[in-house]
């Protein structure tokens, strides 16, 4: 099974943003050195949860501090851009970086309302044409004349490069039709809602279309993984997520606790009702179970890698699981 990590950069109590991003650099180096595929820095905004804000210069950072991973987002907030620039953007990281860069992108707004509409500087944001958007900067990153009058009549510089890999995320299986058409690579963020299903991954592979970016299909899925030397050790770690986790459901978003804080943090019978049925998107336990449950949603589903996201609080930790997970399936 192919590995990959999905980073937020998260900001865990007691660390800040420039802590988060710094140890981004430490995970892509000790990603890359362990043989995983691709790392992908998620685009958050409007929290000071995430410091993810801007993945395509850190991707850019990464790259330069790595060998061989594949460096890009998971993804791009397409909202926010312009296809233009989408594809200035990942044409220049692909010159200096040939071969190695990815270009994911997805829908979600990535942030509240309040963040969406700086973004867009008070303008209504437009949110019905983002496979439109995206196939205008396919065709511009493969040095090509859009249709469209707006873009038909400039280039995406700078030109004859590597193309990089271009992905579509999803979260509900609406993309997945949509990137097979397209020829790209599909990913599931089954961290977000647990929906993954062969239905939706079969209707990706079924429309699935070769294009210059992808020969045959590709498909990875995210999960949200804790892992360490013992199952006990594992629950844990887990708890600060769980707990952070727990209280978004109920719209409150604050910092991820320390694991001694969680563990002594007072829990109804339905709070541990709620944690133990999102155990179905954040996957818990020694190396040895995880590495099982991957391979057997892999042989279910028919996924060509696993990329994981994971958050404990001390970073040694955090490493500790990508090291416990190379080791059973790399």
């Amino acid at each position: 099974m192919r590995l990959s990590v999905l980073d937020q950069a998260p900001v865990t109590k007691g660390n800040n943003s420039p802590d988060a991003l710094k140890k981004a650099e430490e995970l892509a180096i000790l990603a890359d050195e362990l043989g995983y595929r691709r790392m992908w820095m998620a685009e958050h905004h409007g929290t000071n949860t995430f410091a993810s804000s801007a993945p395509e210069v850190t991707a850019a950072h990464l790259a330069a501090k790595t060998k061989q991973i594949h460096l890009g987002t998971g993804g791009t907030m397409m909202m926010h851009y312009s296809p233009l620039k989408l594809a200035e953007v990942f044409k220049t990281l692909s010159a200096f970086s040939p071969g190695r860069i990815d270009f994911g992108v997805g829908r979600a707004p990535g942030g509240d309302n309040d963040s969406i509409y700086a973004l867009s500087e008070g303008r209504p944001p437009m949110i019905n044409n983002m496979y439109e958007k995206f196939d205008i900067a396919l065709q511009l990153i493969n040095d090509e004349v859009p249709d469209d009058r707006l873009y038909n009549k400039t280039i995406a510089t700078p030109s004859k490069i590597v193309l990089p890999e271009a992905w579509l995320l999803g979260s509900s299986g609406n993309s997945a039709i949509q990137a097979g058409r397209m020829g790209v690579g599909y990913s599931f963020a089954q961290f977000f809602n647990g929906q993954l299903s062969e239905s939706i991954l079969e209707a990706y592979k079924k429309n699935f279309q070769p294009s210059a970016f992808m020969e045959k299909p590709e498909i990875n899925v995210s999960y949200m993984v804790t892992t360490a030397e013992t199952a006990e050790e594992a629950e844990f770690e887990a708890a600060p997520q769980d707990i952070w986790r727990l209280q978004f459901t109920k719209g409150k978003i604050g910092q991820v606790l320390t694991p001694e804080e969680a563990r002594d943090y007072p829990l109804t019978e339905m709070d541990r009702m709620m944690i133990q049925d999102s155990r179905k998107i954040h996957l818990v336990g020694s190396a040895k179970e995880i590495a099982a449950r991957l391979q057997q949603e892999q042989q279910q589903y028919g996924f060509d890698e696993a990329m994981i996201c994971s958050i404990p609080h001390s970073q040694e930790k955090r490493l500790n699981v990508y090291r416990l997970l190379a080791q059973e399936l790399l």
